[in-house]
């Protein structure tokens, strides 16, 4: 049966602080401590490009478990920052991890919703294509966007990428997708250049749209609050996760946020915290809900098996 098997990721060691950033912005240790939720963001090295964070968070899952790159016979990308135009970014991470032949490469491109969407895009085409063992990546990096000088950008996102193995082996078993998409709004966070965000109206459209979202995944699943040990909410800022969780009425010990150190990592940030709570044995049943980019909006019920 196949489901989630190991999560691994990787964050630049380079930071960059938002306190250095107080005056410029007029900013202070409430705004970025309590608002937004970034202390600090990780930047990639000059040069760098998603294929190279990408083998870097693979490098991180060969030291957790023992993989034969020769099984690997599924390989997606999940990013809107790829290496080139053409060709697909997936296609060069094969290269340069050196799978093997015989393996399906494809890019998706979607942002903050990205990770449920590739979760239930790459357990189906393998189902229905007989194939056992792949790797779901995220890698965004933004700081190659993003304006240094646009407060509503420079102060959240931070640079980062994961490794998802998907195995007949899984642990985890993703279920009860559900999905959403206004496209209407577009415009609201947008890259023709550089990264434009209308803050409040991303604001607004999550405070409205994700809690409803969550509360209906949950009732088509049969599932309640009680049923449910940990929500992995993407972490748009800490402002929004606190009104999601708030207006779910969830205990704040269920809802982690952690993008503090690193920033708003866009398809990466629901991994990231996953990788971490699939270590708590407790932790047998999750939500897990991306949003942003769109506008649109994904979301899905992960339980061990």
């Amino acid at each position: 049966m196949l489901g989630i098997k190991e999560i691994a990721s990787y964050i630049p060691d380079k930071k960059i602080s938002n306190y250095d950033k107080k005056e410029q912005f007029e900013l202070d240790d409430d705004f970025i401590e309590n608002k937004i939720g970034v202390k600090t963001h990780s930047i990639k090295e000059q040069g760098e490009k998603a294929s190279d964070l990408c083998v870097k968070a693979f490098e991180n899952l060969i030291q957790k478990i023992g993989l034969n790159k020769e099984t690997i016979d599924c390989c997606v990308v999940v990013t809107q920052n790829p290496d080139y135009n053409i060709p697909h970014t997936s296609a060069i991470v094969h290269g340069k991890l050196e799978l093997s032949q015989d393996c399906a490469c494809f890019d998706i491109s979607l942002g903050c919703s990205g990770y449920v969407y590739g979760l239930s895009n790459i357990i189906s085409f393998m189902k229905s294509n007989g194939l056992k063992n792949g790797l779901l990546f995220t890698a965004d990096p933004y700081s190659e966007i993003v304006d240094s000088e646009d407060k509503n950008t420079a102060l959240l996102f931070g640079d980062g990428a994961t490794v998802t193995y998907i195995s007949e082996a899984g642990i985890y078993m993703p279920k009860g997708f559900s999905f959403g998409t206004n496209g209407e709004h577009y415009k609201e966070l947008l890259c023709k250049d550089k990264l434009y965000m209308n803050g409040r109206a991303v604001f607004n459209f999550t405070a409205t749209t994700i809690p409803k979202h969550i509360q209906q995944l949950l009732e088509k699943n049969g599932l309640e609050d009680k049923d449910v040990d940990k929500y992995v909410l993407h972490q748009g800022s800490k402002y929004i996760v606190d009104t999601i969780r708030k207006r779910l009425k969830i205990d704040e010990n269920k809802v982690p946020f952690d993008m503090y150190e690193y920033g708003n990592t866009i398809s990466s940030s629901i991994p990231i915290i996953l990788e971490k709570e699939m270590k708590n044995s407790d932790n047998k049943r999750f939500v897990i809900s991306g949003f942003g980019v769109g506008l649109s909006w994904g979301s899905a019920i992960i339980e061990k098996i």
